[in-house]
């Protein structure tokens, strides 16, 4: 195990809601919610200001509406989110080939790997630096811990939140892990804490008091060695470069349970060509289309079909789509419906199962005595633009007017919709209400957050 604290674990503040502050002048300092904002929606992040009232992820967005009224609540925009990820994930890449992202927001680097830490000194000058060059690319802030092991290195980030370094200097990791709660320890969820606590055992010290037979006793072999080796600060677990994605997919949650049997087929074909997109937008194909369904009663449903070879082709994941709900009982109502792609390939094949299916079409053609041709030129289908009155608003997305530039919805309703005009760079902007119709008014892509890199940054 190694002694030297170049594990760095990586996590931004509050990053959803940071990035909408910092592109919206006018919600610097103020209470702002991103999640959904249906009656069923939950939070995603909410900025520092709003977790004064007690407003937290994964709440229920009712919830945070009654205890933050006067806060902004927003839809994310994943778009951007992406964008600002893959800047700051390639920032990591600069300190070392070993980088394990967790999430968006959040990720491992073994600064050993890459020679860019040996020691504390040059440990802290890699986490300093890489705070400085993540404000300056960003925009934005994130925490940094560094600690011998991954473990460690997470708890210190968490201390070092928010925009803050944490160091555990190696031989005061049993000091610190001590009063800690046992729900610290990966792995240790609601249930396995419950069980700890059943049997006396509620800190980090408590498990290392308790010895390795108590704890097999207590949680089986496998978790109990498991869970008093990181209760004595040991964590061999090693940093992992990024894996391959394993599936695509994409899902809905309705404020409304959908009961039209028509309907629930359209957004299915709807999800499926969003699926597409984003397939093909990471150069992959695959063989298996898969189907979920939540009804009225929560339960969910997951059905799949397997195609002979890797496709991504729009048509044949509609249709595969298509053939797996006829398959699943809608008829109370639905709240949840997603459709994905596993089996991941970076390479297509031959539609083998539109091939099969015009065989089959062939030969019934040939029993009737039809003439058989040849196939015809298959028709790209390409999204109609939605009619303007059809058009919908979400708080928080991007748009531009042909007079006042660029904005963000502030809020629609009652065919209306307002709009503060604002950018990254500006002071807070102006606000206006517009009919839904508008023609000067359409939806735009969102704006960097920072202009331009300062040459300095990445250099020496």
């Amino acid at each position: 195990m190694r002694t030297t604290p170049t594990i760095l674990h990586l996590d931004m503040d509050a990053f959803f809601a940071s990035a909408e502050q910092a592109s919206k002048p006018s919600l610097r300092g103020k209470a702002v919610v991103v999640g959904g904002l249906g009656p069923r929606g939950v939070v995603s992040t909410c900025s520092y200001e709003a977790r004064v009232f007690g407003v937290h992820s994964a709440m229920p967005m009712a919830q945070a509406r009654r205890l933050a009224p006067n806060a902004a609540y927003l839809v994310p925009r994943f778009g951007l989110y992406r964008q600002i990820s893959e800047q700051v994930m390639g920032l990591l890449r600069e300190l070392s080939p070993l980088v394990e992202p967790l999430s968006l927001d959040e990720a491992f680097v073994d600064l050993e790997a890459g020679e860019t830490a040996w020691d504390e000194r040059s440990a802290l000058l890699a986490g300093r630096k890489l705070r400085d060059d993540i404000r300056a690319v960003t925009g934005l802030t994130g925490s940094v811990g560094l600690a011998a092991c991954k473990m460690l290195a997470k708890i210190a980030s968490e201390q070092a939140k928010p925009d803050g370094l944490v160091l555990i200097e190696p031989g005061t990791e049993r000091a610190l892990l001590a009063p800690m709660s046992v729900r610290t320890l990966p792995g240790v969820g609601p249930a396995t804490g419950d069980h700890l606590r059943r049997g006396g055992i509620t800190t980090v010290g408590e498990i290392a008091e308790a010895g390795e037979d108590e704890l097999v006793r207590l949680l089986g072999k496998a978790h109990g060695l498991a869970l008093y080796a990181m209760a004595l600060a040991r964590d061999e677990r090693p940093v992992v470069a990024e894996r391959d994605t394993k599936s695509v997919s994409v899902e809905d949650t309705y404020d409304v349970d959908i009961h039209d049997r028509v309907r629930v087929r359209m957004e299915v074909q709807r999800l499926a060509d969003r699926c597409v997109q984003r397939l093909r937008g990471a150069h992959l194909s695959g063989r298996t289309i898969v189907l979920k369904v939540r009804r009225y009663d929560f339960s969910t449903l997951t059905r799949s079909e397997t195609l002979r070879g890797p496709t991504d082709d729009p048509g044949v994941v509609r249709e595969a789509a298509a053939r797996l709900l006829e398959a699943v009982d809608t008829t109370g109502g639905v709240r949840l419906l997603g459709v994905g792609v596993t089996g991941l390939a970076d390479y297509t094949q031959e539609d083998l199962f539109a091939q099969a299916q015009a065989q089959a079409q062939a030969q019934a053609a040939v029993a009737e005595g039809a003439e058989v041709v040849g196939p015809e030129p298959v028709e790209e289908v390409v999204e109609e633009p939605e009619p303007a009155a059809e058009r919908q608003w979400r708080a928080g997305h991007d748009v531009r007017h042909v007079e006042f530039g660029h904005g963000w919805v502030q809020g629609s309703g009652l065919g209306r919709v307002t709009v503060r005009f604002e950018t990254p760079d500006s002071l807070p902007g102006r606000v206006k209400t517009f009919r839904v119709d508008d023609p000067g008014l359409e939806r735009a892509e969102p704006l960097p957050l920072v202009a331009r890199v300062p040459p300095a940054v990445g250099e020496g």
